[in-house]
């Protein structure tokens, strides 16, 4: 017989335990590397926008940063699924934009780089 509360637990252990699979901000952070040639966390810009605070903000919408009309005109809201999708193939995400990125194809590297980046407060 089961006992539906055991159930419950170890679904959740189990959903706990992919979700730890899925995200690791700590090897996001060093996935991020390469891009901190462009991109700073600290609220300063270079060559890209800084990406501190980007979860939740509008595309093309941070201050002193100079954003081709595509990324100003995309209408998109920084968000987990929103991040993995333009990092995956930005040109796709957001056609026109000056990024010169070709995308990321492995989606666990993706998951952990955009796990970093919702800890950018």
């Amino acid at each position: 017989m089961h006992h539906p509360i055991k159930l419950l637990s170890c679904a959740a252990l189990l959903s706990a335990v992919t979700a730890a699979q899925a995200q690791d901000a700590t090897a996001g952070k060093a996935a991020f590397a390469p891009c901190a040639a462009c991109h700073s966390v600290n609220g300063r810009n270079g060559a890209g926008p800084s990406l501190q605070g980007v979860v939740g903000r509008q595309a093309g919408a941070l201050e002193g940063f100079r954003y081709s009309q595509a990324m100003k005109a995309a209408g998109t809201t920084w968000d987990t699924a929103s991040l993995d999708a333009y990092i995956a193939n930005p040109q796709k995400v957001i056609p026109g934009n000056a990024m010169p990125f070709a995308g990321l194809p492995d989606a666990k590297v993706r998951a952990d780089i955009v796990a970093y980046l919702g800890t950018l407060k």
